[in-house]
């Protein structure tokens, strides 16, 4: 048996690995997503499909955030994270938007746009990719500090639906 092949099986890197009391374990970060056209899951997602995993996601981004935030970016449109790296600057996340970043007066931004560009690797829906941004911020500031892509405007997610 070789590496790779001991890797499919006993770390389930396949499908038919996969497999744990007759339902597949997807691992959709193990594929290639570059033919799936922007705010889409690809071509065999149903519109059942997409209510379906809006629905789900809805659930993970309030069980996520709590009664509170939930209730509050529903109301607000947004939450606002305070950087804990940076004193005076503020990371605003907007459901299926970038990142903006606002800055108390007299305080500089670390970056040459008040934009940060974040996608997910592969489609997630919106509320559920928002959920897991909020995390990131909140938690692993360096490493978000280190992937964003800093934009000049804003717009939406591409790899959201």
């Amino acid at each position: 048996m070789t590496v790779f092949d001991w890797l499919r099986r006993f770390l389930l890197l396949d499908e038919a690995a996969g497999r744990r009391g007759g339902a597949a374990l997807e691992l959709p970060w193990m594929h290639r997503w570059h033919h799936v056209p922007k705010r889409s899951a690809g071509p065999d997602f149903r519109r059942e499909d997409y209510r379906r995993a809006r629905e789900n996601a809805r659930e993970v981004a309030r069980a996520t955030l709590g009664e509170r935030l939930w209730t509050r970016v529903q109301l607000q449109g947004y939450l606002d994270v305070p950087s804990r790296r940076f004193p005076g600057l503020t990371y605003r996340l907007r459901i299926g938007r970038r990142i903006e970043v606002r800055c108390a007066p007299g305080v500089e931004s670390p970056w040459p746009f008040a934009y940060l560009c974040i996608n997910p690797t592969y489609p997630l829906p919106e509320e559920e990719f928002f959920a897991q941004l909020y995390l990131y911020v909140r938690d692993r500031e360096d490493e978000v500090i280190r992937v964003a892509a800093p934009q000049p405007w804003d717009q939406m997610l591409g790899r959201t639906f």
